[in-house]
């Protein structure tokens, strides 16, 4: 296993993280163990969860999968070798039965992270990250940025600030982060840090994958200059990029089937004919799909951390052993030029 450095921090994490959001829905507590320790036994050290989880957002399962985490984690003697993520909740609608209204204020901080960290089992939270804004910008399906005039926000930065340096210094976290964030978001924040002289946001979790390389754009040179570290979900755009519904082996329970209504971003003729050009591209190269998919994040320069999810062993086993896969230049130009041709077909 590969390990990069998180940000600016003295941690290393694996360059594949272990995603969770399937634990409570499409994983019970006990096979969210089993991928646990597999992944921990394959070198990952680096495990991601959010209080909205499991996935899709629903009131009766939020919360659930961080207590799965947390009935593992318990009772390990390696807690200080383990670096936990967890994120709390932003503004969007499926968030409601969380909390209204969706502030990142002190109040609503000190709520978050305590519940976490009761349903965790832990005494601390490695990363701390805000999984979305809380103003109105460009979120799931959108490329570019939209005007709001009637936007109430006001800018809160300084207060974030403020509230994740108290958390910090009380040890409640080590770490802190932001999510689904804009190029703008993220300078904004890092110059009001330096500023103030208060702790910036360490990384930043946002979509990246052969169907959705927006992150390109603006963020990645943001990130490499800044030394943010970059933790890319749904690389696999929800087993789209694995090649069983090409190949028709996909079945009810998968996630795309099974959550059609809730969770639509990689649905639709075009995206799946999209991915039929990629998956090309691996059979002509004897290559698994799945794993191409993912070799091709873990090799991006401005990555840190891949964030792989499975709701089998015998996926996550493929996937983690797209660590050990290097892409050819050959591969890579194939890759390129689909995506010169059909670019970004799921934001």
């Amino acid at each position: 296993m590969h390990y990069n450095r998180l940000g600016n921090t003295d941690l290393k994490v694996s360059r594949i993280c272990l995603g969770t959001m399937t634990f409570g829905e499409q994983n019970t507590e006990a096979e969210g163990h089993q991928q646990l320790d597999y992944a921990i036994d394959q070198g990952v050290n680096f495990i991601d969860t959010a209080e909205l989880y499991a996935v899709p957002a629903r009131k009766e399962t939020q919360g659930r999968t961080e207590e799965i985490i947390g009935t593992w984690l318990k009772d390990r003697s390696d807690r200080d070798q383990l670096i936990i993520a967890t994120k709390m909740a932003g503004a969007l609608p499926f968030t409601a039965h969380i909390r209204e209204p969706k502030d990142f204020t002190r109040e609503y901080l000190d709520e978050a992270s305590a519940n976490s960290l009761r349903r965790l089992q832990t005494d601390y939270i490695d990363l701390y990250q805000l999984h979305w804004p809380t103003r109105k910008t460009n979120f799931f399906g959108q490329r570019g940025f939209r005007h709001h005039p009637d936007d109430p926000w006001e800018d809160n930065f300084v207060t974030i600030l403020e509230n994740m340096q108290r958390l910090i210094d009380g040890g409640r976290i080590r770490h802190w982060g932001v999510s689904n964030e804009t190029p703008w978001g993220l300078m904004r924040i890092l110059h009001l840090a330096d500023k103030h002289g208060l702790t910036p946001p360490v990384s930043i979790q946002n979509p990246y994958s052969l169907l959705n390389r927006t992150f390109e754009v603006g963020l990645s040179e943001i990130c490499l200059r800044e030394n943010i570290a970059v933790l890319p979900y749904s690389p696999m755009a929800f087993g789209l990029l694995s090649g069983k519904f090409h190949r028709g082996e996909d079945s009810p329970e998968n996630r795309l089937h099974k959550f059609k209504k809730e969770l639509p971003r990689y649905q639709g003729k075009h995206r799946f004919e999209i991915a039929g050009k990629y998956l090309d591209i691996a059979d002509k190269h004897g290559l698994s799909m799945a794993q191409m998919s993912l070799a091709f994040v873990n090799e991006r320069p401005f990555i840190t951390s891949n964030i792989i999810g499975a709701s089998s062993l015998k996926q996550l086993k493929e996937n983690i052993g797209s660590d050990a896969v290097s892409l050819s230049e050959e591969v890579l130009r194939e890759i390129n030029a689909v995506h010169e041709l059909w670019p970004n077909p799921a934001p």
